[in-house]
């Protein structure tokens, strides 16, 4: 038996989690560290 959500209930789970990440995402940018850590890695790339 399959478990379906109504769409809704789907639009808020997968909006719930979209905020989620974004808000974990702009906390980082917060950081200075994590910013210099981040950008000498990426110019290490090249």
């Amino acid at each position: 038996m399959k478990c379906r959500l109504h769409p809704i209930a789907t639009k808020a789970l997968v909006f719930g989690a979209v905020l989620c990440v974004l808000l974990a995402v702009f906390s980082l940018y917060t950081r200075p560290d994590f910013m210099l850590t981040l950008a000498n890695e990426v110019w290490s790339c090249f």
